[in-house]
């Protein structure tokens, strides 16, 4: 009786295992999570990368409004958009939308210094897959958010 082989196929392209709707997902803990931050104060974008590259995640692009947002997804397809709700042309919720219309949408988090009840239903009727106050950002609370998707 041949035993499985339980050794991981390292050529194996992991981002391409589909989830229950068909795109992709990766539980392997070696492929790491590229991240967009979009917000409109450059003081944050600067904290939220520091904070998030020190904790292994990939930042791979900044926008500072809604508009650039939207162009950056297209260029640099990241897998996560960490996105403030309140920019200066869209707000979060509707570069969410316009987001989660994409054949291959990012994960999308919202963010705000605001607490999340300021929202109100906004917050749970939206496409994002989760909300962090930004006093509350980690790497681990962005990658439980995009997990639980």
């Amino acid at each position: 009786m041949r035993t499985p082989d339980l050794e991981p196929d390292l050529g194996a392209d992991v981002r391409d295992v589909p989830d229950d709707f068909g795109r992709p997902r990766c539980h392997d803990p070696r492929v790491t999570l590229t991240v967009l931050i979009v917000d409109d104060h450059a003081g944050f974008r600067h904290f939220a990368r520091g904070l998030l590259e020190a904790t292994g995640l990939s930042v791979i692009g900044e926008a500072e409004d809604g508009q650039s947002a939207l162009e950056a997804v297209a260029a640099l397809r990241p897998g996560v958009v960490l996105l403030d709700v309140m920019l200066p042309d869209l707000d979060g919720f509707a570069v969410a939308d316009r987001l989660a219309a994409l054949a291959e949408p990012p994960a999308v988090v919202l963010t705000s210094s605001r607490d999340p009840r300021d929202y109100g239903e906004r917050l749970s009727r939206s496409v994002a897959c989760g909300f962090i106050r930004k006093d509350d950002l980690t790497g681990a609370a962005l990658e439980r958010l995009v997990a639980a998707g």
